[in-house]
């Protein structure tokens, strides 16, 4: 495998996760503007971002670890739960 095709591999491996958390960040600022919501923990779109992207590839590698396979759905359904759940801790949810 040429370094190219490496790096290939591994861009398509990280886009979606980095997809998911940048849309996921971008729509709850946009949605918050409508809703009585509090400031997050972690302040800026990047640091969010950063944050959701780090665990979506956790849950990625898990996925590829455990199933064997990359791009099963069962793992991007878990990436986006856990996105879900993280984004949720990062808003403080459990605070109504």
């Amino acid at each position: 495998m040429t370094a190219y095709l490496l790096l290939d591999h591994i861009l398509n491996f990280f886009a979606p996760a980095a997809a998911v958390a940048l849309l996921l960040v971008l729509m709850s600022r946009f949605f918050s503007r409508f809703l009585a919501s509090k400031k997050p923990l972690a302040q800026s779109i990047f640091g969010q971002t950063a944050i959701i992207f780090i665990v979506n590839v956790l849950v990625l590698a898990a996925g590829l670890v455990l199933l064997g396979n990359d791009g099963k759905m069962a793992t991007y359904a878990a990436m986006v739960l856990a996105s879900a759940v993280c984004q949720w801790v990062l808003w403080r949810g459990w605070r109504v």
